[in-house]
């Protein structure tokens, strides 16, 4: 996975809906850490959660993943 794109892309689409990074910890169930370990490449998350975050932002996982524009 291309970490960097990745969490650059989290957290544009995050931004876009008005969602900090708590709020959408919450929605995930997982820590406000967490999704700052995502948007700064440290960890990625798991295939199920990155197909949630595509159907949640209406982008493809292909997109979410730096894949396609």
């Amino acid at each position: 996975m291309r970490k960097c794109k990745f969490g650059k892309i989290l957290k544009e689409l995050r931004a876009e809906k008005g969602m900090n990074q708590e709020m959408l910890a919450k929605v995930l169930n997982v820590t406000g850490a967490t999704i700052s370990r995502w948007e700064s490449g440290v960890v990625e998350p798991d295939f199920q959660t990155l197909i949630f975050l595509a159907e949640m932002f209406k982008v493809s996982v292909d997109y979410i993943l730096g894949l396609e524009d």
